[in-house]
């Protein structure tokens, strides 16, 4: 399914075609019915199913060696000219030899990326690239492979699932040689063990198809859905759904879309996403198309009760759950703040609570706030009274009588503020960069476990960190992996705006930093697409399909602050998007008064007019559609 279309349309797609329909004008026209090698213009079906870009799926047996096909759907027939007869039994790599008497592999087809295939396939990994493939006529075909490991309860992996999307590859390679033997001459492939195998696995007579005997089909639903289907990610089920009716209708399944959104994103994001008002009614199926493809993005203004008395800016807000929590800022003169409000907006009529907490932090701005465990917050560094701080102090909102508790921790970073940070697992915080005393920069990382008896500060070693900077995000997508972006970055003698991208795995035994893309280091890949601007103090949304939304924040020159980008950082080549929102937009947005509650829904608090922050006037930025309070 091709989820940047429309709904409705996705009923017209070849997923919803009886197979035998495709198959019997295949084998009534023949493949020339598809491509003719005399023709100016491609056969129109072939034309119309590059520019829709169909789906072909086959399935490969893991416990066999070589990895022979047992499964093959009709779009992968089609569009590369080879009949189930001709692939069951055989390794997918004959895609690489252009026409099927060629000896080798052809010489355009990238070596590095069949050695990384290859690499997946004996790790078990999840592979993702584009490899240059031919038609059994020779025409040249750019494949967009998606090879997904499949496990058994005993974590063998037992088969490889890889989904395809092809499209046309412009390139002029001349006629296709013919085969090395005279046409008189006797085919003797049927001989070899290859069509041994085929005859093993295709034991089909008069009127019935290779198809009707292979053991994938041959599994009941519960297994399909519980065993496959809920293994992948949201987008490859519904690509999964274009095979045949049968797995279409399996696809509308609700209970198998909440298994492939917990298994995607998390049991957290899961449960969090349970208690969103009017989820329930969305359902899981609609929710996960709409956070993956952000079709139903808008933005909308909110007007709430009660008060944040006395004004102030240069605060911090987080997320609890459907809760928003601010502490500390900047008030009258320069005033360090520490009081707490929290604003539930899983009401009818949200109002601004405060919330009175025993043994509250010194006061402060500039500070980070962050989530914990889903019920409490933790504040770290910032500018006090004295000067910058290092402290951090954590509340738990859950308790009959909130209290603030320092925690004491070995080998501190710094003192800090305009710093960034991010939450692991609910347990461990991260905090990056910064502005130490005199202004100096920081380019350091640093990660504390909260769950430990007493918590000791681990600097993230690596051999090479991106330029010193504050104001910059971070956050956090696939489990343990942090995105950098922005800031105001040193770069020389110099203090300049950044839109630099670097990534880093915490999951690796040696962490480091890669740099992904941007302006400011020399040979910095732009990628396509809309680039946002170079900015600081902006915001930072993780969705819980691992892409990163950017918007707000402090942008040179004429560009608006709250034009949204989306940048996915699981590409091979990351391309950045501008999303077109509509509805009410807020005219300044900074990332410390900026969270995402309930996984949905992106809060900006307030307007900025000269120095005074109207918290009754909120903008959100609704990620999926109807999840307003029923």
């Amino acid at each position: 399914m091709d989820w940047d279309s429309d709904t409705e349309s996705s009923d017209l797609t070849l997923g919803n075609m009886e197979e035998s329909e495709v198959m019997e004008e295949l084998e009534s026209n023949g493949s020339s019915a598809l491509v003719r090698a005399d023709a100016e213009q491609p056969n129109r079906r072939l034309e119309m199913l590059l520019q829709s870009s169909p789906c072909g799926l086959i399935v490969t047996d893991a416990l066999e060696v070589d990895h022979p096909i047992i499964y093959v759907n009709t779009v992968f027939e089609l569009i590369t000219g080879y009949k189930a007869e001709e692939i069951l039994g055989r390794n997918c790599r004959f895609l690489q030899y252009r026409g099927p008497f060629a000896q080798r592999r052809h010489p355009l087809v990238d070596s590095s990326v069949v050695t990384e295939m290859r690499r997946c396939i004996n790790e078990g990994l999840e592979f993702g690239g584009e490899l240059l493939n031919f038609r059994k006529d020779g025409t040249p075909l750019m494949n967009r492979l998606c090879m997904t490991p499949i496990f058994g309860d005993d974590g063998v992996m037992t088969h490889i699932m890889a989904i395809q999307t092809f499209t046309e590859a412009k390139l002029n390679l001349g006629p296709l040689p013919g085969p090395p033997w005279k046409e008189s001459r006797p085919w003797k492939l049927e001989q070899t063990s290859v069509g041994v195998n085929m005859c093993r696995l295709s034991p089909c007579g008069p009127g019935q198809s290779l198809r009707d005997f292979c053991g994938f089909l041959s599994l009941s639903d519960e297994v399909l859905a519980l065993n496959i289907l809920a293994r992948l990610t949201p987008r490859d089920v519904a690509s999964f759904g274009m095979v045949c009716k049968r797995l279409y209708n399996l696809t509308k399944n609700e209970d198998l879309w909440r298994l492939v959104c917990q298994n995607a994103w998390g049991t957290e994001t899961t449960s969090l996403l349970e208690r969103v008002p009017g989820a329930r009614r969305l359902g899981w199926g609609r929710l996960a198309r709409e956070l993956t493809t952000l079709e139903a993005v808008a933005w909308r203004k909110l007007t709430v009760g009660g008060s944040v008395e006395p004004s102030r800016c240069n605060f911090s807000a987080c997320a609890v759950g459907n809760k928003l929590a601010l502490f500390g800022g900047e008030g009258m003169n320069m005033q360090p703040m520490n009081d707490t409000f929290v604003l539930d907006l899983s009401v009818a009529h949200p109002e601004w609570q405060h919330i009175h907490v025993t043994s509250p932090p010194p006061g402060r701005w500039g500070h980070t706030l962050s989530c914990l465990n889903g019920s409490s917050l933790v504040v770290f560094g910032g500018c006090g009274r004295d000067g910058l701080l290092n402290d951090l102090f954590v509340l738990d909102l859950d308790e009959p009588q909130p209290t603030w508790r320092e925690v004491t921790s070995a080998a501190p970073p710094v003192p800090r503020s305009w710093h960034s940070s991010c939450t692991l697992d609910g347990t461990k915080l991260v905090v990056s960069g910064g502005c130490a005393d005199s202004g100096v920069l920081l380019s350091d990382t640093f990660l504390l476990d909260l769950t430990m008896e007493k918590p000791i500060w681990r600097e993230i070693t690596v051999t090479w960190s991106p330029p010193s900077r504050l104001g910059h995000t971070l956050s956090v997508y696939g489990n343990r992996k942090i995105l950098m972006f922005g800031g105001l970055a040193k770069s020389g003698p110099l203090r300049l705006r950044s839109n630099d991208v670097y990534i880093i795995d915490l999951n690796e035994e040696e962490p480091r930093w890669r740099y992904v893309t941007g302006s400011i280091l020399p040979g910095g890949a732009t990628p396509g697409g809309a680039v946002p601007p170079p900015r600081l103090d902006h915001v930072a949304v993780s969705l819980p399909s691992g892409s990163v939304i950017i918007f707000g924040g402090s942008v040179a020159g004429l560009h608006s602050p709250s034009q949204v980008f989306l940048l996915d950082p699981n590409e091979e080549k990351p391309v950045w998007r501008s999303l077109n929102v509509p509805g009410q937009q807020p005219k300044f947005a900074w990332g410390h008064s900026t969270c995402v509650v309930g996984g949905t829904r992106t809060i900006v608090l307030g307007g900025h007019t000269g120095e005074e922050w109207v918290l009754n006037e909120l903008h959100e930025l609704s990620l999926a559609n109807s999840l307003e309070p029923d």
